[in-house]
Formats: structure tokens, sequence, C-alpha cells
């Protein structure tokens, strides 16, 4: 399987800052040493051309993005500091899942080993999220008439409020989040369907609530490209979930999805999405469940 990656998707931040940045490198270097990603499949990205970036985000914004004129406020809702190199990061990541569907379109199944930054608005970024990938992606696609409909299953604890936005208005793109009711963002947009879990739900009912929707969504969207947004914020210990399932139980939401998304026949496009356990490597291991997963099932 054909993955997106540069050691440009790293870049240092201020020490005991939140944001694991290290879990993308450690993520390659897990893939490789379990024979899971060939070195001949990894596709270094370039950065994501400003033209593209316009068709989903302001031209003020990514002014401000570029010349480092971001407002103290509006850095502060990205959550993260500002660089050159950080700019560079983001539109990196940006191509990566570009060239994930593109890859995906051609052989079923690709992967980006960043990407999922579905907080990212038209006109700022917040929640770790600096520019929409998916938004660009299915923008540029669409555009170019590679695809007609898109599906983004996003099972990040957290709801994708700016793909909700996002794609509100059109009934190309269907959005389906799985996720934590009561957890960020706070304010949610309605996506396609959306469905909210308690605190705390425990693996069987999690687990149920993915099987009772997911058929249906596959069914009611009918993909010419499937985004699976597999967040492992959902996974016991991390520290901003709150769902807190086992490792098997995420395997199992892994295998049980991917599993639904291949039979449906459209192509699949892997991105990762959030994660926060106590390491980076920590939360590599576990970003690497849905690449386990994907081995198993395509």
């Amino acid at each position: 399987m054909r993955a997106s990656y540069c050691d440009g998707y790293y870049v240092p931040l201020p020490e005991g800052h939140p944001f694991p940045m290290a879990k993308f490198p450690a993520l390659h270097r897990r893939l490789r040493r379990e024979g899971l990603l060939d070195e001949s499949e990894v596709i270094a990205p370039r950065p994501a051309d400003w033209p593209a970036l316009l068709r989903v985000h302001t031209a003020g914004y990514l002014s401000a993005l570029a010349k480092g004129q971001l407002a103290e406020r509006a850095e502060r809702r990205m959550g993260l500091p500002w660089s050159r190199r950080l700019v560079r990061r983001s539109r990196l990541a940006v191509q990566g899942t570009i060239n994930a569907a593109m890859m995906a379109l051609e052989d079923g199944v690709a992967a980006n080993l960043a990407g999922g930054t579905h907080h990212a608005f038209p006109g700022y970024g917040e929640g770790f999220c600096v520019l929409n990938d998916v938004a660009v992606a299915i923008r540029l696609l669409r555009r170019a008439r590679w695809i007609e409909r898109a599906l983004v299953v996003d099972l990040d604890v957290h709801q994708g409020n700016a793909n909700a936005a996002f794609f509100a208005n059109t009934n190309a793109v269907f959005t389906f989040s799985l996720h934590g009711a009561q957890n960020y963002p706070f304010e949610k947009p309605p996506s396609s369907l959306d469905v909210g879990l308690p605190d705390d739900p425990g693996d069987d009912a999690y687990l149920e609530a993915l099987r009772a929707h997911l058929p249906s969504v596959i069914e009611r969207a009918r993909p010419d490209l499937i985004f699976y947004l597999g967040g492992i914020d959902v996974a016991a210990g991390d520290q901003y979930g709150r769902i807190n399932l086992t490792r098997e139980a995420l395997r199992e939401r892994d295998r049980y999805a991917l599993s639904q998304l291949a039979a449906s026949g459209a192509p699949v496009a892997l991105l990762l999405s959030g994660g926060y356990a106590e390491t980076p490597e920590a939360t590599a291991d576990l970003h690497a469940e849905m690449h386990r997963a994907a081995r198993e099932v395509f």
C-alpha cells in the first residue's frame, strides 16, 4: 500500500507542548519495521500550491499564515505556534492527502501518514489543525471530475466541525462523524450524520453504534472515494479522549470499518487525525492499528 510521507511532516515545538509532533516519524519507522510499508511505497509530497489552498481557505487567512501575521488570538485558537516550518509542514500534509486520494483511485487504497485536520475552517485554524486537507482534496478532485461524490468517515473522538460546516450545502459529500458528545468542539455544526456518544460508553456500545450506522452511511453516500479519518484518541489513556476503548476494541473498530469500506468497492484514503497517548511512540503504535487492519482487509 502506497503512503504519503516525508521528513517535513515533523517540526519542533516548544518543550511541553501537548501536540505529539514526533508521532509522524515514529509511525513511519514503526510501519517500516513491521513490514507494513516498503520504502518504495513511500511517496514524498511537495507543499500544496497556494491556488489549491484557495479553493477552500480565504485569501486573508492564507496571507496572514504565509507572512506570519496571524493575530495572537488566532494563533491561540490554532493551538500551534506559528513558524515558517509549520506552514510548510501543513502544506506538505495537505498535498499528502491529495496524493493519497489519487493513489487510492489508482490502487483501491492508499494512506497519508498525517492528515485528517478536520478543525481547520476556511478563515482560521483551530484544535491543532492549520489547513483542511480533506476539503482541499475533495474540492480539487471534484473540480477535475476525478470524482463526483465523496464520503468522509470520521471516527476521531472530536466531531469534524470544519468538514461538517464546509460541506453542509452539498449533497455530493456525505460527512459521518462518530464522536464524544460532550467533548470538543462545543459547537458542532451538523454533519450529514452525527452520532454522539457519552463519555466511557464501553467497548460494546461503541462498536454497536458503529455497526448500526456505517452500512447505511455507505449506502446513502454512494461514494466514488472514501476518506477514513481513523483518530485514535478514542483509546484508553488518551489525554483528550474520554471514550476509553481497549486496544482490542480499537483494533476491531478499524477491522470492521475498513471491511465495510472495502466491500463497497469505493477507493479508500486512510488519514490519521488525532491521537494523544502518553508518548509519541505509544501514539504511533495506536495509529499503526489502522494500517495493520488495512493489511488484513485489502
